[in-house]
């Protein structure tokens, strides 16, 4: 099967844009006002680390759901650095905490979501380097 995505834009005003998904769920891009834009929300770029972090903890749930390995929640946070003189992200930073009494199956469900997760493969293919910090623990 494969899986057809669409992503469609269109510009409002200035460097403002509305993308949508053609399913109905849609968000406002923008420039930050030192960039000459309006700062109405995220840009395209932050948009895809975003997209980083929220694919994460999406796989890692639908792994944990397929293993039946029960977790009390997770955060991921995300730094992704572009240098001025670089056409796009390079290096990304994450901190990942999850909330388990199973530390073993919890790092192996992590390890299985980093190798499926296809934003995190999209960043990898691209030559991102990335890095994780992962804190694992009992929920208090």
């Amino acid at each position: 099967m494969v899986l057809i995505m669409r992503g469609n834009a269109l510009l409002i005003e200035k460097h403002r844009s509305v993308v949508d998904n053609d399913r109905g769920h849609s968000i406002v891009i923008d420039l930050p006002f030192e960039h000459g834009g309006d700062d109405t929300g995220p840009t395209s770029l932050e948009l895809a680390v975003m997209g980083l972090a929220g694919c994460v903890t999406t796989i890692y749930s639908l792994v944990a759901a397929k293993r039946r390995f029960k977790f009390d929640g997770m955060k991921v946070e995300v730094e992704a650095v572009k240098p001025d003189e670089e056409k796009t992200v390079t290096k990304v930073k994450g901190n990942i905490k999850i909330w388990s009494e199973n530390r073993e199956e919890a790092e192996t469900v992590l390890r299985l979501t980093l190798d499926n997760c296809p934003v995190h493969v999209l960043f990898e293919k691209a030559n991102v380097e990335i890095s994780w910090d992962v804190t694992i623990e009992q929920k208090k």
